[in-house]
């Protein structure tokens, strides 16, 4: 699993189907973990999970 912004989240759609090679669901993150939760990459709020 990836937490991540709108800016990476490219990149993580790739990093997850080059390590799993299956499509990778992507979730919203949304109420009390939206305001703690940073970015994998960066220290921006992250936005997604993307994992399988």
């Amino acid at each position: 699993m990836i937490k991540c912004c709108e800016e990476h989240v490219e990149l993580a759609l790739d990093i997850i189907v080059d390590e799993h090679e299956v499509p990778p669901t992507m979730t919203k993150i949304e109420g009390e973990n939206e305001l703690s939760t940073t970015c994998e990459f960066c220290q921006n709020r992250a936005v997604y999970v993307v994992g399988n």
